[in-house]
């Protein structure tokens, strides 16, 4: 039989849309593995949120935290604290960027929209982090966040790569400056998956298809499983020693060239 590797643990999710969001991937696998859950959204998005909620059992609560507002931050660490909870997990699922910092608009994109998909995308991760560390037990805690590889410019990503390259350095200074107090802050690196936010992307269908291509282990677009059960892992004491990782969920497509091979004289 295999582990129950939260048993016991409240683990709080943020980004949850539709039930082909990564971070309701995470949030199901987590309940899967025994832990409590406990989801964030906010205006619009969060009928969406509280529809997806209905399909996980039980049902979590949704709390609301908009990460473009500071005092949001504080308002959600009250809102656990006046219901009485305490958190051992953390997993940020938030990304965004205007349409005019994506396309292939770089060189014209304004500053303004450019710092929102860095607000939003990665410093809301530190926000997160410094505002619930209170929540997390004396003996540790575990926080992650949904990253797509930073390591080159992608086609159309624009903003959002940066956004994403971003969101990896602020893993590793989270790792230095909460490893004292027994904090790991890992992300993990999926391949591209068919979501809402991916759809945004302009030419982002033909991602999957070079992924699927190329990974040595192949890529399935449609089945978030295997980066929920990453994410899990990651928040379960089966990874006490390790922080400021990227694990790469993606077939293993980041470990090889992207150059197609020539076929071989049988094909």
């Amino acid at each position: 039989m295999a582990p129950v590797l939260l048993e016991g643990k409240r683990i709080l999710v943020t980004g949850v849309l539709t039930p082909a969001s990564l971070p309701f991937a995470a949030a199901r696998q987590a309940q899967a593995d025994g832990a409590e859950v406990v989801l964030t959204s906010f205006g619009r998005a969060r009928s969406l949120t509280e529809r997806s909620a209905a399909r996980l059992s039980p049902a979590p609560p949704v709390l609301e935290l908009d990460v473009s507002r500071d005092q949001d931050f504080e308002a959600l660490r009250e809102q656990l604290e006046g219901r009485g909870w305490s958190l051992d997990g953390i997993v940020h699922g938030v990304a965004f960027a205007p349409a005019e910092a994506l396309g292939g608009a770089f060189l014209g994109t304004p500053w303004e929209s450019a710092a929102t998909a860095l607000r939003v995308s990665a410093f809301s991760l530190k926000q997160l982090a410094v505002t619930l560390e209170p929540l997390l037990p004396e003996s540790g805690g575990s926080l992650v966040t949904l990253d797509f590889d930073a390591s080159q410019a992608w086609p159309a990503y624009d903003w959002m790569g940066v956004a994403k390259a971003a969101l990896e350095s602020v893993v590793r200074y989270l790792a230095q400056y909460l490893g004292p107090r027994r904090i790991r802050v890992n992300a993990v690196s999926a391949g591209p998956l068919y979501t809402t936010s991916a759809k945004g992307i302009p030419g982002f269908p033909t991602f999957p298809d070079v992924f699927a291509r190329q990974a040595p282990l192949g890529w399935d677009a449609r089945d978030a499983g295997p980066v929920g059960r990453a994410v899990v892992a990651l928040l379960s004491d089966y990874f006490p020693a390790t922080t400021g990782e990227i694990v790469h969920v993606d077939g293993g497509f980041h470990a090889v060239g992207t150059a197609s091979l020539p076929p071989t004289e049988e094909e």
